[in-house]
């Protein structure tokens, strides 16, 4: 069938929009009808070409939702009709990973979602003859893209659609990481307050955390983390900022858990000296730059503590999304006010145009 999608003909250019054809689900794989899909930092490092996974052409966008329109054979979990949000972190249920208990990382079909295809070694997109490539296995900025089954999460038909894709990553990112790091009574900083800082904020608050302060360059920023839980302010805007510091005096000696979500090497440091020694946790979210190395103190790590990392908040996709849709439904999670722009796939250059200047939290392209 045709659909109309955002294409990434290369770094540095503006998506172009088309219609591309999408070929029947295979195997394993489903049809999805896309309803609304938010826009990511991620899908920008592909359109500015410093993400090592893009393969050009290609479709972006990854924080989608949608439902069913047809499956392929072999599918057994879903039939048309079902709502369900693409992942990009698939969850297969039987390798390795899946089956240690001890990771929501499955790397089953990442050698080919990172080559831009499906598992079989093919696209299902193309323009006029040619390849058009899949972008982290989702491409939700397609009316109609495939998926496989083991990357889909079904979702309650009651959510709203056109609120629900950003649990595609953001939301689930940062809410989920709060829920897995943070305790009851817990100090914690957030070193950056964008789409995902927003949701450890609120993830923090949900966990019980008695003090949530917040870092950023920019204290606009300040009302919205308030909204969500924050309880104190740090502007890394002021060249004699000591975040660090800071930090320390405002929690008399460090915080329980420092979340980074910059990607910025120096500010992931920052996190991991903000912390309190003997038990303080760095959790690092941000997307470094390929090739990057961090350089830390050791004493810090033999006096008690920690860096961890933090892919999709550690929430498996297929069986941990559903319960973080029910905390939204029961009025827990909150997402209007993070939702900053509402556009139609036509506008999605002015979508990412407002990320790169920071006047957007969230920009949601709608379908429909």
């Amino acid at each position: 069938m045709e659909s109309l999608a955002a294409i990434c003909t290369g770094p540095e250019t503006p998506l172009e929009l088309a219609q591309v054809l999408v070929a029947p689900p295979r195997s394993g794989e489903v049809l999805i009808e896309i309803v609304s899909s938010g826009l990511c930092h991620t899908d920008l490092t592909a359109l500015e070409g410093i993400n090592a996974s893009t393969v050009y052409p290609l479709i972006p966008g990854h924080e989608g939702v949608g439902r069913v329109v047809e499956v392929g054979t072999d599918v057994s979990s879903l039939r048309p009709g079902d709502h369900v949000i693409p992942l990009y972190g698939p969850e297969c249920g039987t390798c390795a990973m899946c089956q240690s208990n001890r990771t929501n990382l499955c790397w089953s079909i990442k050698k080919t979602r990172d080559m831009g295809v499906m598992p079989d070694g093919t696209a299902r997109f193309s323009r006029n003859g040619a390849v058009v490539h899949h972008f982290m296995g989702t491409s939700t900025l397609s009316r109609y893209t495939v998926v496989p089954e083991i990357a889909l999460a079904k979702i309650r038909k009651d959510a709203p659609l056109d609120k629900i894709c950003l649990f595609g990553c953001g939301v689930t990112t940062g809410v989920g990481a709060a829920m897995t790091h943070v305790k009851h009574g817990d100090k914690v900083a957030v070193f950056g307050l964008g789409g995902i800082g927003i949701n450890i904020v609120q993830g923090a608050r949900i966990c019980g955390a008695q003090q949530i302060i917040g870092v950023d360059i920019n204290p606009d920023k300040i009302d919205l983390g308030r909204y969500y839980g924050m309880t104190d302010f740090i502007d890394a805007s002021d060249p004699s900022a000591d975040a660090v510091t800071a930090i320390r005096d405002l929690t008399l000696g460090g915080v329980d858990v420092a979340f980074e979500c910059s990607g910025i090497l120096s500010v992931m440091r920052q996190a991991f000296e903000s912390a309190v020694p003997g038990w303080g946790q760095a959790v690092l979210l941000g997307v470094e730059p390929a090739g990057s190395e961090m350089q830390f103190a050791p004493v810090g790590v033999r006096y008690g503590k920690s860096i961890h990392g933090s892919y999709f908040g550690g929430v498996k996709g297929r069986s941990g999304l559903a319960p973080l849709i029910d905390l939204f439904m029961e009025g827990e999670i909150e997402l209007d006010a993070q939702i900053t722009h509402r556009m139609p796939l036509q506008d999605v250059n002015r979508g990412f145009d407002l990320m790169r200047k920071g006047q957007s939290l969230r920009s949601i392209i709608d379908f429909e």
